[in-house]
């Protein structure tokens, strides 16, 4: 049995029917961009395996401080003990947050930093002597994670996990942003969609413990750029009905729109943030919860007085390690310029798009291109496509997309979107 007949047997890939998997490609090696196969074919990233190594693969600063850290000490447990990889990952951290975000807890996956910053809003909650608020509200359109509390506050009707209705915890939704970041601007709460979040806070705001929310880009939600003004007002809003924020920067964090962090285009500071994917530049899982002291404070004085959460695997110092490289990447601060001209490419190469009959929207913002069509896009297609393209596309719902690494070469995005528009071609 080839190995590849052997995953198609007995693994069991995301998002994917295991009677049905699809063409997969057997991955060797990954380098920079390239992802070499099997055969000794080698296709672009464009993924940056999903969204996570904004540095490229294989970093040397990365590697070696994995490198030197497996030698040391892979793993020690977090509870009741420290390392110095957590401490000074810790310093790079609140060197590089909004000043008041300095209460850290470390995860293992961006799902689990959800649940956590959930639990953290409810314990705080609780503490101040609201034992009534325990839910949550979000925004249509959103996504925040795979795991049991976090699919609740994912679309509940088109998002991945509709399946799953019923069975989840009833949450609040508002309706998506209406105005995108390339739309006008207007106060009138009736057109800009704030005034069903007025309402709610107004009429259930005291059984609401946080509002979570994709600052400005909604991800796997369907790649939606809403208006940063929407996000500045619904912080005034919640800060005035005693209910916190917690602002899910997984997949934003670190550069991807062209900010260091996406609420910088709302310049707002949230109560709690989720971090991940390029924490670690795609190297090792590990993602956190960064809180404000007043959150924590508030925990820590209650009568519970400790967060309830621990993973076995938190703080790694393996992950903390790589981490810290990472962060002293994005510190050197040559991310910008990358950014700022992948976003200049793309919306001169993906314009093209737009007069195709099947194309309904083409947007950039920073690192993040897509073309939206009318229909559903079959992921399937453009993975047979990947060994003549050589560029490594997973569209998803009705979105081509990329989010390439930041030092991919000029050349290679030009192929890049060379590839997105051929596909929508071909749709």
């Amino acid at each position: 049995m080839t190995p590849l007949d052997f995953d198609a047997r007995h693994l069991w890939h995301p998002y994917t029917n295991v009677l049905d998997p699809g063409p997969m490609h057997l991955i060797t090696h990954a380098d920079g961009v390239m992802l070499t196969r099997d055969d000794g074919g080698q296709m672009i990233d464009a993924m940056s395996s999903w969204w996570c190594a904004v540095h490229g693969h294989n970093h040397p600063s990365i590697v070696g401080a994995m490198q030197d850290q497996i030698g040391q000490m892979p793993h020690v447990m977090f509870g009741g003990l420290t390392h110095n990889p957590a401490i000074e990952l810790g310093r790079r951290l609140v060197d590089l947050l909004p000043k008041g975000l300095d209460r850290i807890f470390y995860c293992d996956s961006g799902s689990v930093s959800i649940e956590v910053a959930l639990k953290m809003a409810v314990q705080y909650q609780k503490a101040m002597g609201h034992e009534n608020r325990v839910e949550f509200a979000t925004i249509r359109g959103g996504y925040h994670g795979d795991t049991w509390k976090a699919m609740s506050v994912c679309d509940p009707v088109n998002g991945m996990h509709g399946l799953f209705r019923g069975a989840l915890s009833v949450q609040h939704f508002l309706p998506r942003p209406p105005i995108t970041i390339a739309q006008d601007w207007s106060d009138d709460p009736e057109v800009n969609g704030l005034g069903a979040l007025q309402h709610l806070l107004a009429t259930k705001g005291t059984q609401i413990a946080a509002l979570i929310i994709e600052p400005v880009v909604q991800g796997a939600g369907g790649m939606y750029f809403y208006h940063p003004n929407w996000l500045k007002q619904a912080r005034d809003m919640c800060k005035a009905h005693g209910v916190l924020m917690i602002l899910d920067e997984i997949a934003t964090g670190f550069g991807r729109t062209g900010k260091l962090f996406a609420m910088d285009h709302a310049d707002i500071v949230p109560d709690i943030i989720c971090l991940g994917k390029a924490l670690t530049g795609g190297h090792i899982s590990m993602a956190t919860t960064v809180a404000t002291e007043t959150v924590a404070r508030g925990i820590g004085e209650s009568d519970a007085s400790v967060l309830m959460h621990g993973p076995t695997y938190m703080a790694n110092p393996l992950a903390c390690a790589a981490a810290t490289a990472s962060l002293d990447l994005i510190a050197a601060g040559h991310w910008r310029a990358q950014v700022s001209a992948i976003a200049d490419q793309m919306t001169q190469e993906l314009a093209p798009a737009r007069k195709l009959p099947r194309v309904k929207d083409v947007r950039v913002l920073g690192a993040i291109g897509v073309i939206e069509m009318h229909d559903w896009v079959d992921p399937s297609v453009a993975h047979q496509m990947a060994p003549q393209t050589g560029v490594w596309l997973r569209p998803f719902a009705h979105n081509i997309y990329c989010m390439p690494p930041y030092v991919i070469s000029s050349d290679q995005l030009s192929q890049v979107t060379a590839a997105m528009v051929s596909l929508a071609k071909g749709m």
